[in-house]
C-alpha cells in the first residue's frame, strides 16, 4: 500500500462558485485497505505540522492581523504577528473553533464540529497593543442594553438621530441617557465614534458603587503566606529558601502604573499539626508569634497587625523571615494539616473586609487530626476499570463546601505541592481549581536542582497582573447561547462564572449550541464582560467582543476552522469527561467525533471519489495527528511510571489553558541545535516529533511548556560539544546538570539566550534536563516523540490515520 499526495481545485458546491479559490488535500490510498505489517506508508506523504506552522508564519507574520472583518481567521498561535484592534477582540483575547458557523442546530449536529471560544480575559499584550486607559463614565456607570444587559460596543446602532440605540444582541432599543448623547454624521455614526467601547472589540470601564458587593467600594486585596514547617519542608531546605526569596519578592507586589507602591497588604502564617500566626506590626520591635492549636474551631488570634503594609512594616517582616527557619530547624514533626490553613487564611480576608490571596507552601498527605484530613487512597489496580474516574474525584466533601466560601469572599489560593510520595492532588487541588488559583507540583524537591525553576513560578506568581473577587457573564447573539465553561472558577448558577481570582494567564472556555436559527446577513455576536477588584481596590469591567460569520453551506464551515483551538477544546471536554466516565470510553467518544466531522467532510463537500481515499479539509489536514496526541496524553492513556497525583496534576492544568499553551504542550516543539544560526535571531525550524527526524550527530532542544530536554546524539561532533558543554567527548557530558555552563564562544551565548527566550514564552518556568542517547533519561524523552507508537500502547500517527481512515468508511457505508 502506498499513498499519493495532490492537490486538486475544489468543485462548485450547489451555488457556491468562491469554493474554487480554495484546495483540498487529498489522500489516496491505492489498494484494499490491510495491514501494516508487510506495507510501509512514508511519513513524509501525511500532513507535517511543522509544514503548516512554517506556511502560515511565511504568509501571515509579515502584515498585522487587523480584527474589523467579521468572521475572520486569526493566524496560528505559533506565529508571530502584530494585532490591530479594529472592533472585534484581538485572538490573544479570544479564539474560537469555527469563525464561520451553522446557521441551524441540525447543520452543527450533522458536522460535529464544536462552537467554543477560549477567553483568557487579562491576556497580557506586547507594548504597541495595550489597553487605554478605563473609560469612566462618572457615578452613572456604563451604558448597557435595557433588556439584555450587553454592554455598549460597537455592534450598538445609533438611530433617530443619537437618541437611541438597537441592542446588536437582542435588537431592544434603549434611550440614550443626555450625558451620552452625541450627534451623528451623515453615515449615521457618532461624532464621536472612535471612543473605546464604540470602535475597540476589548476596552475597559470603571465601575461605580452599585457594581460593588453590599454597595460598598472594595479594600485593596490582601496577600497570605502560609508556610509549612513540618520536618519533611525543613529538611529539603524549601522553609528556608521560602523565607529568603520572600524578603525580596514582597517589593514587587502588583500595583497600578502611577502607585509608587503596592497597595496590597500581607500576612504570614506557619503550621504543622497546630497553626502559627504573627503579628508583624510596624511598631514591635520583634515579631510575636500566636499558636492555634485547637485546629477543629479555626480562628484568628489576632486582627491589628496580621494584614500589614510592607513598607510599613518592613523591619519586623524581615525579622520574622529571618526566625522562621532557625525556629524549627529542629523539629520532628511528620504530620500536617490542610484544611484548617485555608480556613485560616479566609477567615483573615473576612475579618479584615477584603478580597485576597493566599499562597500555600505544603509538603505532605494530610492525616493529622483535623477537619480535612485524608487517606492515602493510591490504587493503580482501578486503572482501565470503571472505577477509574474516583480517582480524579475528591475523596471528601469538605474542600468542595470550603472552596465555594472561599470563592464568596474573594479568597484565591495558589498552592505549591512537594510531595515525596502521595499527597492527592485531586482532593487538594480542588481548592485553587474552584478558586481561580494555581496549582504548582516539584515532586522530589531538591534546593540544589529545583531552587531556580520554583522561585520562578514563585516570583511570576506573585507579581503577575491580576483581578480579585471576579464575576465573568457571556453574552451572545439571538440564536445561540454559552452552555458549558471550562476552567478553574466556580458556578452557582447556570450564567455567571465566578472567579475569586483571575489572572494574566488563566482561560475559559465556552461552549456555545443554537436555540433558534441564525442569520448568514447578520452573523452571530459573542461579548465577554468580565467585572473584577484591581490590585488598588478599584472596581473596573473588562469587556472583549467578537462578531462571527454565520453559514448555511458545510464548505463554508469547514474552511473557517481553527484546529489548535478545537484540540484545546476536545482535550478540556475530554479531561473534564473522566470525572464521570472510563477514560477508554472517553477515547473512544473523542476519536468517533473526529471521524463523525472528517466523514461529514467527504460526504458533503469533496468531490466524488474512490473510497479508498482519505480526504481532509485543508484547515482540518492536522486534526487526526494533534487528536492522537490528545488520546495518547498521559490523562487518558497513563504509562506504567506515571503516577495517580502527576494525573491528577496534569488535568488541572490542562483545564485552564489557552491554545498557544495546549499546542505545545500536545505537540511539543523540537529544534535542531546543529543548525543554529549565529547571525540570525530567528529560532531553526522545527522538526517533527518522531525518533525517524533524529540524527546520531544532532543535539536537540524539545519544550512542551512544561518541561525542556537537551537530546545529546552519540555522535555529537566534538566541536560542538566543546561550544555547548566545554568537554571534548560524549562520555565526558553530566546527565544530572540542570544549567548550561556559561561559555566565551558565540554559539553558548546564543544556545542560552534562546533558552531563555523558550521560558519566557511560557507561564511556568521549565527546567532543564540534559538526555544523552541512550541513556536511561532517553525513556522519558521518547516519551514525547509523539508521532511515534509510545510504550503504553499509543497509536503512532500513521496508524491512527490509518484508523481514522477506517473509521471514516464505515460510517460512509
Amino acid at each position: 500500500m502506498w499513498l499519493i499526495w495532490k492537490a486538486i481545485p475544489r468543485t462548485p458546491l450547489h451555488s457556491y462558485s468562491v469554493a474554487l479559490v480554495d484546495h483540498w488535500l487529498t489522500i489516496v490510498f491505492y489498494s484494499i485497505f490491510i495491514s501494516l505489517t508487510r506495507h510501509r506508508i512514508d511519513p513524509d506523504a501525511i500532513p507535517s505540522p511543522i509544514q503548516v506552522i512554517e506556511d502560515d508564519k511565511a504568509n501571515k507574520s509579515g502584515e498585522p492581523f487587523s480584527t474589523g472583518v467579521r468572521g475572520q481567521v486569526p493566524p496560528l498561535v505559533t506565529t508571530n504577528f502584530l494585532v490591530r484592534d479594529q472592533g472585534n477582540a484581538s485572538p490573544r483575547y479570544i479564539r474560537c473553533t469555527a469563525y464561520n458557523i451553522p446557521c441551524t442546530s441540525d447543520m452543527a449536529k450533522q458536522s460535529q464540529v464544536p462552537l467554543a471560544a477560549v477567553i483568557k480575559p487579562l491576556a497580557t499584550l506586547p507594548p504597541d497593543e495595550a489597553l487605554s486607559y478605563p473609560v469612566d463614565h462618572g457615578e452613572r456607570g456604563p451604558i448597557r442594553c435595557n433588556r439584555c444587559k450587553a454592554y455598549m460596543c460597537p455592534y450598538m446602532q445609533f438611530i433617530e438621530g443619537g437618541r437611541r440605540f438597537q441592542c446588536g444582541f437582542c435588537s431592544c432599543v434603549t434611550e440614550v441617557p443626555p450625558y451620552y448623547f452625541q450627534h451623528l454624521d451623515h453615515t449615521g455614526k457618532r461624532v464621536d465614534c472612535d471612543r473605546p467601547e464604540l470602535s475597540l472589540g476589548s476596552y475597559e470601564f470603571l465601575a461605580t458603587v452599585e457594581y460593588c458587593k453590599n454597595n460598598k467600594l472594595p479594600q485593596p486585596p490582601a496577600y497570605i503566606f502560609l508556610i509549612d514547617v513540618s520536618y519533611s519542608a525543613m529538611k529539603s531546605g524549601l522553609v528556608s529558601i521560602v523565607c529568603e526569596e520572600l524578603k525580596t519578592l514582597l517589593d514587587y507586589l502588583p500595583r497600578e502604573t502611577n502607585e509608587g507602591e503596592s497597595s496590597i497588604r500581607v500576612g504570614f502564617v506557619t503550621y504543622n499539626k497546630v497553626l502559627h500566626f504573627y503579628n508583624v506590626k510596624s511598631s514591635l520591635a520583634q515579631p510575636q508569634m500566636m499558636v492555634v492549636s485547637d485546629v477543629a474551631d479555626m480562628f484568628v488570634p489576632l486582627l491589628d497587625g496580621f494584614l500589614v503594609n510592607v513598607g510599613e512594616s518592613r523591619a519586623v517582616i524581615n525579622s520574622l523571615l529571618d526566625q522562621i527557619p532557625e525556629m524549627f530547624a529542629d523539629t520532628r514533626e511528620t504530620e500536617t494539616v490542610f484544611g484548617p490553613v485555608i480556613q485560616a487564611g479566609l477567615e483573615a480576608l473576612k475579618a479584615a473586609d477584603c478580597a485576597g490571596k493566599l499562597f500555600v507552601f505544603h509538603s505532605s498527605l494530610p492525616i493529622a487530626e483535623a477537619p480535612g484530613k485524608l487517606k492515602n487512597r493510591e490504587d493503580k489496580k482501578l486503572i482501565g476499570t470503571d472505577k477509574e474516574k474516583s480517582l480524579f474525584q475528591p475523596q471528601v466533601t469538605f474542600y468542595g463546601n470550603l472552596a465555594k466560601e472561599c470563592v464568596a469572599q474573594g479568597c484565591c489560593m495558589d498552592l505549591f505541592l512537594f510531595p515525596n510520595q502521595y499527597v492527592d492532588v485531586a482532593t487538594l487541588g480542588i481548592v485553587p481549581s474552584f478558586t481561580g488559583g494555581s496549582l504548582y507540583k516539584y515532586t522530589y524537591f531538591q534546593a540544589t536542582t529545583d531552587r531556580e525553576c520554583f522561585l520562578h513560578d514563585l516570583r511570576r506568581a506573585v507579581q503577575k497582573h491580576m483581578g480579585f473577587d471576579a464575576v465573568m457573564r457571556v453574552r451572545t447573539s439571538t440564536g445561540i447561547r454559552a452552555m458549558d465553561f471550562y476552567g478553574s472558577f466556580y458556578m452557582s448558577n447556570t450564567t455567571d462564572v465566578e472567579l475569586a481570582g483571575l489572572d494574566c494567564d488563566k482561560t475559559i472556555t465556552v461552549e456555545f449550541r443554537h436555540d433558534d436559527k441564525l442569520s448568514e446577513e447578520t452573523g452571530a455576536l459573542i461579548q465577554c464582560a468580565v467585572l473584577y477588584t484591581s490590585c488598588s481596590g478599584q472596581r473596573r469591567l473588562r469587556v472583549h467582543n467578537l462578531a462571527v460569520n454565520c453559514c448555511t453551506q458545510l464548505a463554508d464551515l469547514y474552511r473557517n476552522c481553527e484546529t489548535d483551538t478545537l484540540i484545546n477544546f476536545f482535550a478540556k471536554h475530554a479531561y473534564h469527561s473522566v470525572l464521570s466516565n472510563p477514560t477508554k470510553n472517553v477515547r473512544d467518544g473523542l476519536t468517533n467525533q473526529c471521524a463523525q466531522i472528517l466523514a461529514c467532510y467527504r460526504k458533503n463537500c469533496a468531490s466524488p471519489s474512490s473510497a479508498g481515499q482519505l480526504i481532509l479539509p485543508e484547515c482540518m489536514k492536522l486534526l487526526p495527528v494533534y487528536l492522537n496526541c490528545v488520546l495518547k496524553s498521559d490523562v487518558l492513556h497513563p504509562g506504567a511510571d506515571v503516577s495517580l497525583d502527576e494525573r491528577a496534576y496534569l488535568r488541572q492544568l490542562v483545564s485552564c489553558m489557552d491554545v498557544a499553551e495546549s499546542h505545545v504542550f500536545f505537540y511539543p516543539r523540537l529544534l535542531p541545535l546543529q543548525k543554529l544560526d549565529l547571525e540570525s535571531e530567528a529560532l531553526p525550524v522545527a522538526v517533527r516529533d518522531s525518533e525517524e527526524r533524529l540524527s546520531k550527530g544532532g543535539v536537540y532542544l524539545l519544550e512542551n511548556g512544561l518541561q525542556l530536554f537537551l537530546w545529546v546524539g552519540a555522535n555529537t561532533q566534538q566541536e560542538l560539544l566543546q561550544n555547548i558543554f566545554g568537554i571534548s567527548s560524549f562520555g565526558q557530558i553530566d546527565p544530572n546538570m540542570t544549567t548550561l555552563p556559561v561559555l566565551n564562544n558565540p554559539y553558548s551565548k546564543k544556545l542560552r539566550d534562546m533558552i531563555k527566550s523558550i521560558r519566557d514564552q511560557r507561564s511556568r518556568y521549565m527546567k532543564l534536563l540534559v538526555v544523552k542517547q541512550e541513556d536511561k533519561l532517553e525513556l522519558i524523552f521518547r516519551h514525547f516523540l509523539v508521532e511515534d507508537k509510545n510504550n503504553s500502547g499509543g497509536a503512532s500517527y500513521v496508524d491512527f490515520l490509518c484508523h481514522m481512515h477506517k473509521e471514516i468508511r464505515q460510517l460512509l457505508s
